[in-house]
């Protein structure tokens, strides 16, 4: 890879990290973040959650397995940039069509590899996360630094009208025993397959859908995924959400979908200083004192601790993250709704936490009696 130009990492802060360049060489800016997944990269890079985001990978070397056409999250790559320590010049897997480098550039995503991603991440720990610029050359030139500059902070920034489907789509057996509607925020592909194993056809729909739009079409119950940016600046979704629950549908939340429940009764979210990203985060489950290894990606959480959510009685904290206590799961006290923090459809990462799908499955069978 010594032959590829050089490249830059400049942080907001004034850190720069050197390294050499792939792909497209003109400014790239986003918000700086890593994640801790040891595999997985394609899932990442196409999760619709990554959107407006550099992702820093804190495994040593990325790309030696290639990339397939089953793994993707979306039908193309979400990050603004991919930041790694070494990106494999070879691979090697029996389900491999091409390299992750011939992905990554025919994506116009550039990836600045030979950087010490290890000295990175501890800065982003210590400092918190923070937007970057990725350009071509050893120093910023003027064009870097003011792309630097011009980049939106992640606070107050609404993506998910930029990543949600412009039009309603269906997706699983069209005999499949009940019907769920899906508002997608980002929604992640593998969340679509894991419904449609447990025997649930989903209309997925734009994320400004409105309730009776959502109540015309009959469903047993109603998934709120997951997504990128602030889940405070997607105000439109929670008079939407306080209708569907007044018609005492059963409501499921993944990541931004549990944020917004979180919203939707009175709570709060809060900006984590580094968030959590990886498939080894420790979550407690408070009724059965059960731990699960989660798979995450999230950088907002909703404001509270094991004795409830700020701001919202009717609420019940039911997951905290053991490394440092924050919500990661709510149900409402006397409706069949709940959300989880985590990413239960475990792409990539563990499936200590696919029964959650069982427990919407259940909801749904009770609501029909």
């Amino acid at each position: 890879m010594t032959s590829l130009p050089k490249g830059f990492l400049l942080l907001e802060d004034g850190t720069l990290f050197s390294g050499r360049l792939v792909g497209p060489t003109a400014p790239s800016v986003a918000e700086v973040v890593f994640t801790t997944n040891m595999s997985g990269y394609q899932e990442v890079f196409t999760d619709p959650s990554y959107r407006g985001q550099i992702v820093v990978m804190t495994a040593p070397q990325i790309g030696n397995y290639g990339v397939n056409a089953e793994d993707p999250e979306s039908a193309q790559p979400q990050v603004a940039g991919v930041v790694c320590r070494e990106l494999s010049p070879t691979y090697s897997n029996w389900r491999a069509t091409g390299s992750l480098r011939d992905w990554l550039e025919a994506g116009n995503v550039p990836a600045l590899t030979e950087v010490d991603t290890r000295r990175l991440t501890k800065h982003l720990r210590s400092a918190g996360v923070m937007r970057g610029v990725i350009a071509a050359g050893e120093t910023p030139t003027r064009e870097a630094l003011a792309a630097l500059d011009a980049c939106p902070s992640m606070e107050g920034l609404d993506l998910a009208t930029v990543v949600s489907t412009r039009e309603p789509y269906p997706f699983g057996h069209s005999e499949a025993p009940y019907h769920v509607v899906a508002f997608d925020y980002g929604i992640k592909r593998n969340i679509l397959r894991l419904f449609d194993a447990h025997g649930i056809r989903v209309t997925v729909v734009p994320s400004e859908t409105s309730a009776d739009a959502v109540l015309a079409m009959n469903p047993d119950g109603v998934f709120l995924s997951n997504g990128p940016g602030d889940p405070a600046a997607v105000t439109y979704a929670l008079p939407t959400i306080r209708a569907l629950a007044e018609q005492k549908l059963p409501i499921f939340g993944i990541c931004l979908g549990h944020q917004l429940l979180g919203l939707t009764f009175g709570g709060h979210t809060v900006k984590m200083p580094y968030g959590h990203r990886g498939g080894n985060q420790p979550v407690k489950d408070l009724e059965t004192g059960k731990v699960l290894i989660t798979s995450q990606n999230h950088g907002f959480a909703v404001a509270g601790s094991p004795d409830g959510v700020e701001g919202a009685p009717e609420l019940a904290v039911t997951h905290i993250n053991l490394n440092d206590q924050t919500v990661e799961g709510l149900k409402h006290r006397s409706l069949p709704i709940f959300g989880v923090q985590y990413h239960p459809e475990a792409a990539p990462g563990p499936h200590d936490a696919v029964p959650l799908f069982d427990q919407f499955l259940t909801a749904l069978r009770n609501r029909r009696g």
